[in-house]
């Protein structure tokens, strides 16, 4: 009987064990796919270039302002892909992106002159030749998604 006993404590107590151990091997698992569906980019180094290059037109916080429209409900039904293609070979945001074909007039526009809103309806300037925005385009598109899904707000990202 005491063997009995001590038998089913030690059964019990190596069923706690392997309790603990598929318990932690599901949260390593949890965290595995939650670091897989991140985006890639920074939200952080996008919210810097976002003041830097797009801030002026389309506001610190990414809602609009003057010719320039609100971001965030335009990028949460955009995939990384046509964001990309929108800020990098495109300048109008208010038509279909089928629709733009490349080599257009407007690509010809220096974004100087459009930035310095010399040519009326302001346009968004094509931004493929600027380093900065093209280098860092992941981390635009990290920034701008997190704003509109409501994960960043609108201050300073956390580092």
């Amino acid at each position: 009987m005491k063997k009995l006993s001590i038998l089913c404590t030690a059964l019990a107590s190596l069923m706690g064990l392997t309790g603990c151990g598929v318990e932690l091997q599901n949260k390593q698992a949890a965290q595995e796919l939650s670091e897989r569906a991140k985006l890639p980019g920074s939200v952080s180094i996008g919210w810097r270039v976002f003041q830097d290059k797009c801030a002026a037109c389309h506001g610190a916080t990414a809602t609009g302002m003057g010719n320039a429209p609100d971001l965030l409900p335009k990028v949460r039904d955009m995939s990384s892909r046509q964001f990309v293609s929108l800020v990098l070979k495109r300048y109008d945001l208010n038509q279909p992106t089928l629709q733009i074909g490349s080599g257009s007039v407007a690509n010809d526009v220096p974004i100087e002159t459009i930035m310095q809103r010399k040519d009326a309806p302001l346009t968004m300037p094509a931004w493929e030749g600027e380093p900065r925005v093209n280098a860092h385009i992941a981390d635009l598109y990290a920034y701008l998604s997190a704003r509109a899904d409501g994960s960043q707000g609108s201050g300073r990202p956390s580092p």
